[in-house]
């Protein structure tokens, strides 16, 4: 089923009325504008949607349009009898109650109805106040968000009714509504209009316009019937509802103007990151409206705007295939998120941290240390993103080293690493990678290190192959197969194999080698099980972790003399050898699965970077952990010894205030077993407790899933005329295509494949937006994304695969 999209059509106007309370006169000035919009464009169609509503049919809000507005066409999709709240009425209702995506879907499909029966208008008006609940209990403003159809707010114009339109309004628009028309009943004791008009025109643009209140109730329903009539024949001629509309109408026009406009204009005049610009065109830049849950809004590309056919939906959900370069956890425009930072905004704006301290950076560091749960971890340090922050860790690790050997302050330190790897886009970050084709041409690079080659991990055939570099197969061996991804993570089970003596023994020989040859290093670093920008490349997980551990116990290979090389600590707490930094920027907090990608090699790093999920995908953040034994080399009475590094931003309370309400409700999930079901979908072999259906919590760390299933796996990885090899962890999907020539980020290989998701499905109604890694195609999934979305998914894509 296509998921709910925005609603934009070029000649139908879609306009969502809300009220600012019950009671306010809604369905009233709504019969206005529809009878107003009839008398102003006699040749266009006026439509009234009731998506939900509650009572007697005899005095439901579709009645009184069809007695006062004869010439609208008049619909109400779900109706229950008792007067109260929709929730309420739904729950003692013998009636099915709709999910969201279901009421989302019949009020789609019957806007596009209408719009297929040419020009006109559609009012589509709310229950109750903005946050009366919805059949399934959420709430107006959070349940009507995706559709993205711009508001008129009934203001309330008895006593208090100042503040509850201005709250209303503030509630629309956190959620980003476009408030565009405030209307309200001309009340004479209190006013309420005078200061409101004051109010949204000075601080927001918007226009407040008035109509006279209703005649008082006749007793006899013939005459209240002419008085209605005469009232709505008056009002509805009146010059200021006339106003209204021709600015919704222009409003309207100019909406879609923009949007189309927005490609050519950012063509000339946008540099985009990553990305040759020389073979860019206008019409490959994406346009997006708006965004939520998994889904951009995007402008669909027209043939023309003159040919175009007036009754097409301007607009499509988008999936958001890369999860917008990774970030994304907890979906778009997610409410939690947006009051979280509101919230820091109204309470602190951004304040200075240096020798300072407020509350959301304060829980935010006491949260990551207790749930990454590794010893060796006290400090936090922040920073603006990924790259930034790996730089930072950089520092600490190189700083530490140098201390504790007793090097010169010219000695040339670089770090060891994997091959591949890609630490960020500062020319620090970039040092820490081997030249490739991200840092090649850039002048100031200057490549400080040594990177190991190693064996990768894919699925082929149904099997967990572990597939060992031909240049390596006579130290290695000839790698390994696995019947399941978790044998793969058996990592103490394996290290009592023969393939683990000959990881320690390679890579002992090779830093022996480097230590005859002079060379100095500062920091072992790494990106845990994955490498993201390098090609999404699992590494073995047993190879990583004996790196860790020879680099650990061998101090001696890495001081310049005997006498310099202290004894090695015992304490599990104090770094020796080397300082292991993981780069969990990517892989960590949850996205493959866990709360650290650490926790599948079974080894704690002395220092950790993370950001991306941290915030759940809404604003820029990142923080360093540091532990005691890294932080105590930048202790000293001189001011140049400490670590001189940070932002105008660093730490701020926005960011920080997002990332604790994401890591809680991430935590959270995890504890109430949101992801059990994908667990239990091939992965896990146990079903879940029957008593609670949920997997016990102290087994998680020991769990490899996947939100993918198992199945999908298996079929992918026997589609051996396009596939290579695939793997999925968490919510990770990586498939390496075959290439006839180039292969890596250079390779055009994944770009058919790219191409035909972004075409679309369902004649159209979706697509799939993505970015590829030259021959390997990835897709992630949020942590909120259902099971029944990621299994169509998985359907769009064997079908691409096959074609």
């Amino acid at each position: 089923m296509a998921p709910a999209g925005a609603l934009l059509w070029r000649a139908l106007r879609v306009h969502q009325v809300y009220g600012a309370n019950t009671d306010v006169g809604k369905t009233i000035l709504t019969t206005i504008l529809c009878n107003s919009a009839s008398k102003i464009w006699k040749n266009d169609q006026v439509s009234y949607l009731k998506p939900v509503s509650t009572g007697p049919q005899d005095e439901a809000d579709d009645s009184h349009l069809e007695n006062y507005a004869p010439n609208t066409n008049i619909e109400t999709l779900f109706q229950w009898d008792i007067p109260t709240s929709p929730h309420a009425a739904a729950e003692v209702s013998s009636k099915p109650i709709p999910t969201d995506h279901e009421l989302l879907a019949k009020i789609h499909d019957h806007i596009t109805q209408r719009a297929n029966q040419g020009s006109g208008w559609l009012f589509l008006e709310t229950a109750g106040g903005v946050h009366s609940p919805g059949p399934s209990r959420t709430t107006q403003a959070d349940l009507y968000a995706p559709l993205r159809m711009p508001v008129i707010l009934i203001g309330d114009s008895k006593l208090g009714g100042i503040s509850q339109t201005v709250s209303a309004f503030e509630s629309l628009r956190l959620r980003g509504y476009d408030v565009e028309s405030v209307l309200l009943f001309r009340e004479p004791v209190h006013e309420n209009y005078r200061y409101l008009a004051d109010y949204f025109g000075d601080k927001y643009g918007i226009a407040v316009e008035t109509v006279g209140a209703p005649p008082a109730r006749r007793v006899n329903p013939r005459t209240e019937r002419e008085s209605m009539a005469e009232y709505y024949h008056k009002a509805s001629e009146q010059k200021t509802i006339h106003s209204v509309l021709f600015q919704l109408d222009k409003r309207h026009q100019s909406r879609i103007a923009r949007l189309e406009e927005m490609p050519a204009k950012a063509y000339r005049s946008i540099w985009y990151p990553f990305t040759q610009q020389k073979h860019l065109t206008a019409e490959r830049i994406t346009a997006i409206d708006s965004a939520y849950g998994d889904h951009f809004q995007t402008l669909q590309a027209q043939p023309s705007t003159t040919s175009s056919p007036r009754n097409t939906n301007l607009l499509r959900p988008s999936f958001d295939g890369s999860a917008s370069w990774w970030t994304q956890g907890l979906g778009h425009a997610n409410p939690k998120l947006t009051l979280a930072a509101a919230y820091a905004a109204g309470r602190y704006g951004h304040v200075m941290f240096a020798e300072a301290i407020h509350e959301p950076a304060m829980t935010v560091a006491e949260k990551l240390l207790a749930g990454i749960q590794n010893p060796r971890l006290s400090r936090v340090f922040f920073s603006d993103n990924g790259s930034t922050g790996c730089e930072v860790a950089v520092k600490m690790a190189l700083r530490a080293a140098h201390v504790r050997y007793g090097w010169d302050q010219d000695a040339k330190l670089g770090i060891l690493g994997l091959k591949g790897s890609y630490h960020g886009d500062t020319i620090g970050a970039m040092d820490c990678a081997e030249p490739c084709t991200f840092n090649e041409k850039v002048e100031w690079y200057e490549g400080k290190g040594f990177w190991f080659d190693y064996p990768t991990v894919q699925c082929k055939k149904g099997k967990w192959v572990v597939d060992v570099p031909d240049s390596l197969k006579g130290d290695l061996g000839n790698g390994e197969e696995f019947a399941s991804v978790a044998d793969v993570f058996d990592v103490e089970g394996r290290e009592q194999a023969e393939t683990c003596r000959k990881y320690e023994a390679y890579i002992h020989q090779t830093l022996e080698t480097l230590q005859k040859q002079g060379r100095k290093f500062g920091a072992l670093m790494m990106e845990p099980v994955i490498l993201g920008a390098g090609g999404m490349i699992f590494v073995d997980p047993l190879f990583q972790r004996t790196l860790v551990n020879v680099v650990r116990r061998s101090s001696h290979l890495f001081a310049t003399t005997p006498d310099s090389s202290p004894p090695a600590q015992a304490d599990g707490v104090t770094w020796t050898g080397l300082p292991v930094v993981f780069d969990e920027v990517f892989t960590g907090l949850y996205r493959l699965g866990r709360y650290t990608a650490s926790s599948f090699l079974g080894v704690h790093p002395d220092v950790s970077v993370h950001a991306k999920l941290l915030t759940g995908g809404l604003v820029p953040l990142c923080t360093t952990l540091a532990s005691d034994s890294v932080h105590e080399a930048f202790l000293s009475d001189d001011k140049s010894d400490a670590l001189l590094h940070g932002h105008s931003y660093t730490a701020h309370a926005v960011g920080c205030q997002v990332a604790l309400e994401s890591l809680q409700e991430m935590q959270s999930m995890e504890e109430r077993g949101a992801w059990d079901a994908f667990k239990t979908d091939g992965w896990v072999l146990a079903e879940p407790s029957k008593s609670s259906g949920v997997i016990p919590r102290d087994a998680n760390d020991s769990v490899v899933w996947s939100a993918w299933s198992r199945s999908f796996i298996d079929t992918v990885s026997h589609n051996s005329a396009r596939v290579s090899g695939v793997w999925a962890l968490g919510s990770v999907l990586a498939i390496t295509l075959r290439s006839d020539g180039t292969t890596g980020y250079k390779s055009s290989a994944a770009l058919s494949l790219q191409a035909r998701l972004r075409e679309g499905y369902e004649d159209g109604r979706w697509n799939v937006h993505s970015r590829v890694l030259g021959n390997v195609f990835y897709i992630m999934v949020g942590q909120t994304t259902s099971r029944a979305a990621v299994r169509e998914l998985e359907g769009v894509l064997t079908e691409a695969l096959s074609t």
